[in-house]
Formats: C-alpha cells, sequence, structure tokens
C-alpha cells in the first residue's frame, strides 16, 4: 500500500480506523476467551498478552521514532506513541524524580459500565503492560501503581501510576 500517495486527510482517517480497529480487537480477543475458558484464565492470558505487546511496541517506538535516551523522558516520549495512551488519553505530570500518568477516561471501563457490568479488574494486566514497556525503554524504570480496579478510585479517575527511575 502506497501511503506517501494518500493525503493527510486520508491518513488521518485510516489512523482513527487502525485505533478503533485495534480496540475491538482487544475487547472481543478478551469477550471470546472469557467465555471459553472463564475469567480467571482470561485475566491471566490478558495479563500475560499486554506485558508483551507493550515491551515489543516499546522497543518497536524507539527503533522507528529513534528514541536513544534512557530515562523517564524518554518513557514518556514513547508512551505518548503507544496506541492505548491515545486510545485513553493518559494524562501526563512529569516531575524531576518521577512521571505519574492518570487515566481519567477508560474506554474498556467505561464500555462495561454502560452495559451494566462490573469494572474489569486491570490492576495486574497494566502493572504487567508498564512494566514491560517501560523496562524496553530503560530498564531502570519502576512502576508503582497508585490505585486501579480492583481498588476503589474517584469517580473521575480510573487508575493513576507512579514510574520513577531506580539505581
Amino acid at each position: 500500500m502506497a501511503f506517501e500517495d494518500w493525503s493527510k486527510d486520508d491518513l488521518t482517517q485510516y489512523l482513527q480506523f487502525l485505533l478503533y480497529n485495534y480496540r475491538f480487537m482487544d475487547s472481543f480477543w478478551y469477550i471470546y476467551i472469557e467465555k471459553a475458558h472463564g475469567s480467571d484464565e482470561a485475566n491471566r492470558i490478558n495479563e500475560l498478552v499486554w506485558g508483551k505487546v507493550a515491551q515489543q511496541a516499546a522497543k518497536d517506538l524507539k527503533a522507528r521514532f529513534n528514541i536513544t535516551e534512557g530515562g523517564l523522558s524518554a518513557f514518556v516520549r514513547a508512551q505518548k506513541l503507544f496506541p492505548w495512551c491515545i486510545l485513553a488519553d493518559y494524562q501526563f505530570e512529569e516531575r524531576d524524580d518521577e512521571v505519574i500518568v492518570s487515566v481519567p477516561s477508560c474506554p474498556t471501563q467505561e464500555a462495561r459500565l454502560k452495559r451494566g457490568l462490573d469494572e474489569y479488574p486491570c490492576q495486574k494486566m497494566h502493572y504487567n503492560e508498564f512494566s514491560g514497556f517501560a523496562t524496553a525503554i530503560d530498564p531502570r524504570i519502576k512502576v508503582e501503581c497508585l490505585f486501579a480496579p480492583p481498588d476503589e478510585h474517584p469517580p473521575e479517575m480510573f487508575c493513576q501510576w507512579r514510574f520513577t527511575l531506580g539505581e
């Protein structure tokens, strides 16, 4: 496919399609695993998949976008290119010694709540995702969950994570 011949509007529309499709693929993948094997097994597999997907994505983003530095700034730079960051509109607070990632709007949780379902207990899955991603950017980056389902959380914020640089 010759993307270089596409207009900016066509490329933007196609990128929006890919992100939308990425989200639905993830949703239906989980739904069918859960139906076939139960919630516990679906959660376990989802945790493994997202840990690996995020790690591979970080490696690819580093190469494609020439992210050669390490540290928290490189993590933020790469994370802002990660599809789920774009879909969930992660909010970043960058400080000298830490980065706080806040997720006020989560498409997965909002879709579940809209359908009358309980929140998905995503904390372990996102821990694996963030850890895999962060480690691929810089092995010194440490991940800490401040809160995420199944934890209680404020109504205006689904989860919040802290990233620091270790030795």
